[in-house]
């Protein structure tokens, strides 16, 4: 459990970016190169890749290892890397907000079951949504003639990105990473504060020691004696052109004449997995009703700080999952699509969600309904059909008015 000798070290140096590729094989679709000629076209919809969550369904119970006719083996542990990890001793904490783990086990304390279950959380993704939301301020008395001003939500919409990070999701292939901090990146090294490695000032290195590799790291929790102590996973989506997105974004609710205010994020769930000692302070801290009383009681004033100063905290594991990268002969290559593309695939059916005043995240049936002409009504009674037509038509027409005139402003 002690810190490996300085020979391991060096002959594992080289080896700190382990690749979490569950390739098979090869992608199933050409990289794209930022620098080849593009007309960034219509993408068709039937080819389109499967819903993150639609991928995992499909795959339960199939093997995740390509046709036998493949030339290239396969590498070891493919559908236990994209398998969701069990802990038989430990107590499992989630938040649903934000997608966070927690877990609370005895066993985890042990270095090779630690970097074991790292390695496993580290080839699932993490979860970006690009979340556009709209508002605007209305301002009313109340029978008393007092003045209230409220804020009207007039669209809430989201599309997850996670399909888009790996060439093809049935087979989990993706180019994802896990490598931990250099040495001049700040971070919780098994302390209370952030800190760089010692001998290391940003930039520049002092003496040229490597980085401890992820084995490293988990030996030095496992022989930690800190009371309270903690093992995080950072999962990160990398390469992606946020500001450009966001600008494109607004621009697209600006062409629809929408004078709200209007708010375009990066919204990532399941970015965060830490690994608690066993202690029964650290499974009553995630304990969602001891959290409520503390909270109720002010009890947290005393709480918090105490569990701050106690817990040290090693944030040394990164995850990374590539939307794109740089190429071999300059430019960029893109796992699956690019930004460019991906709007010109979601802009009608995020325009159309706006319009319609939603408030939900965008499926692939909304994509597919945006890019087909909408179905003729036909229930058998034409007077029901005539009704919904003219309902359609009413629609619309107050879409093109908004259009012309402008919509969602305060007042």
């Amino acid at each position: 459990m002690g810190k490996p000798s300085t020979q391991d070290r060096k002959a594992v140096a080289d080896t700190d970016a382990v690749s979490l590729h569950t390739n098979p094989g090869e992608s199933s679709r050409d990289s794209y190169h930022d620098n080849d000629v593009l007309d960034t076209p219509e993408t068709a919809v039937d080819d389109l890749p499967p819903n993150y969550d639609d991928a995992l369904d499909s795959s339960e119970g199939a093997s995740l290892l390509p046709p036998t006719f493949s030339s290239t083996p396969a590498l070891p542990n493919t559908s236990a890397m994209a398998a969701q990890p069990n802990v038989a001793d430990g107590a499992f904490f989630e938040d649903k907000s934000t997608g966070a783990q927690f877990w609370v086990a005895k066993s985890l304390e042990d270095p090779t079951r630690l970097e074991s279950h790292i390695k496993q959380f580290a080839a699932i993704p993490p979860r970006p949504y690009m979340k556009l939301v709209g508002t605007h301020s209305e301002t009313r008395k109340d029978s008393k003639g007092k003045t209230e001003k409220n804020t009207v939500t007039d669209f809430d919409i989201s599309v997850e990105l996670t399909p888009y990070l790996y060439s093809d999701a049935r087979w989990h292939r993706s180019w994802t990473q896990l490598r931990t901090v250099d040495n001049g990146e700040k971070a919780r090294r098994g302390t209370i504060l952030q800190k760089r490695a010692p001998g290391s000032n940003q930039s520049i290195e002092v003496g040229g020691d490597p980085k401890p590799t992820l084995q490293e790291w988990c030996h030095l929790y496992g022989a930690s004696h800190a009371g309270l102590k903690t093992f995080t996973l950072q999962r990160r989506m990398v390469g992606f052109d946020e500001e450009l997105v966001k600008k494109r974004l607004r621009m697209l609710v600006n062409d629809t004449n929408y004078r709200g205010h209007v708010r375009v994020d990066l919204v990532t769930k399941g970015s965060l997995v830490e690994c608690y000692n066993e202690a029964r302070t650290n499974r009553w801290r995630l304990t969602t009703w001891i959290q409520w009383l503390f909270m109720l009681t002010l009890m947290f004033i005393f709480s918090w700080p105490y569990l701050w100063l106690r817990t040290k905290r090693w944030e040394v594991a990164i995850a990374e999952w590539p939307f794109s990268r740089m190429a071999e002969g300059g430019g960029k290559e893109y796992v699956s699509i690019s930004e460019d593309q991906w709007y010109n695939m979601w802009g009608p059916a995020i325009c159309k969600a706006v319009l319609g005043k939603r408030q939900c995240e965008l499926s692939q049936s909304d994509l597919r309904s945006a890019h087909e002409a909408e179905p003729a009504f036909n229930t058998g009674n034409t007077t029901v059909n005539g009704a919904l037509d003219i309902f359609r038509a009413g629609m619309s027409a107050m879409n093109e008015v908004n259009r012309h005139l402008g919509w969602g402003g305060d007042c």
